[in-house]
């Protein structure tokens, strides 16, 4: 495997371990639909949660969050209406994204909440 995707595989796991120790309950990761990915889909009391995770090894060009460019939020929002729809959900649901930076082997992760909806993305 390349190094970059094993970089990645460890983050996200690093991200879903975040999340239950945040009693959020994971109910599946990497979520396809078409070309479209979500990292990991989670539950938090009756909201569903569509996670993001970037991770960078260093900030030095910007911090991992802003590389959730619009066109990532609407693929993403493609990919949960999916899994709404094929899993038949009448739920509130919430974009979030877990930023992490790995420097030295530490973890640093910022949880961003409601980092972005819906609407912001139909304009």
């Amino acid at each position: 495997m390349a190094k970059h995707y094993d970089f990645g595989k460890e983050a996200e796991e690093i991200a879903r371990i975040f999340l239950i120790e945040n009693n959020y309950e994971i109910l599946t990761k990497n979520y396809y639909a078409q070309k479209a990915e979500i990292d990991i889909i989670a539950k938090e009391n009756n909201v569903l949660i569509i996670c993001e995770v970037k991770a960078r090894s260093n900030t030095f060009f910007s911090e991992p969050e802003m590389a959730v460019t619009k066109s990532k939020q609407k693929r993403m929002i493609f990919a949960a209406d999916d899994y709404i729809e094929k899993n038949q959900l009448d739920i509130e649901v919430r974009f979030d994204i877990l930023a992490l930076t790995k420097i030295n082997n530490q973890w640093n992760i910022k949880h961003l909440p409601d980092a972005f909806n819906t609407l912001e993305n139909e304009l």
